[in-house]
């Protein structure tokens, strides 16, 4: 689990920006025998799905080979809705599952999917520093997807989106980025949702 404590206002500015729209999103994921399942916040660009969920609503998105993808949204906050979801804990709570669940023999836990992302730097306002970055993120085998540069007095602020890659890929990028001395904060990241579901 990832919570949005480190998502700060200027980012939901540059997002906007940048075409995207802010989401918390739980995702599960099979790969091969293996299982990702996650919560964290994530950019999404207007083409998503999830992109256009606002208020009290939820959604779900599923995609299939058979189905391709299917969403589904309704209420999700507020009396009636939550007491509904307890409702249902509860009944689900009394009910023996029909089947098995996946134990951890059966299916292996995975840590390292492929995800796109939106980095955010505070860096030295100073000549070659985009090209220190950039040579990290090249390094790391990290391909840029845009980028927006704003002076803001003696030092500058870099925020980009990256192409999909293994998220320790980038994991790896965004360390070596945090140890260059041109940086003046710790880098930020968040996960971005291509336009295209899956």
């Amino acid at each position: 689990y990832e919570g949005i404590e480190q998502i700060q206002a200027d980012d939901l500015e540059y997002a906007r920006e940048l075409g995207l729209h802010l989401k918390l999103i739980g995702t599960a994921e099979r790969i091969g025998k293996g299982l990702s399942v996650r919560v964290h916040p994530a950019f999404l660009y207007p083409g998503h799905p999830l992109a256009t969920v606002t208020g009290p609503f939820n959604a779900v998105t599923v995609e299939s080979e058979a189905i391709t993808e299917v969403t589904m949204s309704g209420p999700g906050a507020g009396g009636p809705q939550t007491a509904s979801a307890v409702l249902g804990d509860v009944i689900s709570a009394m009910i023996p599952p029909a089947s098995t669940p996946p134990t951890s023999e059966m299916l292996a836990i995975v840590e390292d999917v492929v995800s796109a992302f939106y980095l955010h730097l505070e860096v030295a306002d100073e000549p070659g520093v985009l090209a220190q970055v950039a040579r990290v993120l090249a390094d790391r085998g990290v391909s840029v997807k845009s980028v927006v540069q704003k002076g803001l007095g003696d030092q500058a602020r870099l925020v980009m989106v990256v192409h999909p890659v293994l998220e320790s890929q980038f994991t790896a990028a965004r360390e070596d980025i945090a140890a260059l001395a041109v940086l003046r904060a710790p880098p930020r990241a968040i996960r971005v949702l291509e336009e295209e579901f899956g």
